[in-house]
């Protein structure tokens, strides 16, 4: 039985700048681009007003590449208060919006997401700019870096989501073969 071609949408979280992709296929297999870009919003802008911007362009993201999974950046621990609140307020948004519409997220590090792309958890953003364009056999690198970095993440989904998912299936099959032995 054949594992079904996943479609991630990944977000890279930002208020001024969100890159967003969307990438399909699997574990080992060839991936392919379906859709990449960034989401802007005036730094003028009210936060709420900001907000509102993101919120309606994933959903029109979602509504036009009807993603099997959302893959959102972690946030984490920086020197400037102001950009990780930022940063956590659209990976937020990202996570709303998926649960309004039941479509599974799952939230991967940097460092995962770097792992994952170019075999180091150290790599800088040239390097995994370079790994996206070549996995995604693209002519070159998406601008901004944050439409690359939101394929860097759908990329590290379909590849360690699936062993994720290969897991979970054979702890699940376990389990029923444990309590088909202990009910006789």
């Amino acid at each position: 039985m054949s594992q079904p071609i996943l479609r991630v949408l990944g977000v890279d979280p930002g208020l001024t700048r969100c890159g967003i992709g969307v990438i399909e296929g699997l574990p080992g297999s060839t991936l392919k681009l379906v859709g990449v870009g960034v989401i802007k919003t005036s730094s003028d802008a009210p936060l709420e007003q900001r907000l509102l911007v993101l919120e309606r362009e994933l959903i029109s993201w979602i509504e036009q590449y009807h993603p099997d999974r959302i893959a959102v950046e972690r946030v984490f621990s920086q020197h400037n208060v102001r950009t990780v609140m930022g940063t956590g307020q659209a990976a937020g948004i990202a996570l709303l919006i998926a649960a309004r519409f039941g479509i599974p997220v799952v939230m991967h590090t940097p460092s995962e997401v770097k792992a994952a792309v170019t075999g180091s958890g150290r790599a800088n953003k040239i390097q995994v700019a370079e790994m996206v364009k070549r996995l995604l056999s693209l002519t070159e690198i998406p601008k901004p870096v944050d439409s690359t970095d939101a394929l860097a993440l759908a990329i590290c989904h379909i590849w360690r989501g699936g062993g994720n998912t290969k897991i979970e299936s054979a702890l699940v099959a376990e389990k029923s073969r444990l309590a088909k032995l202990v009910g006789k």
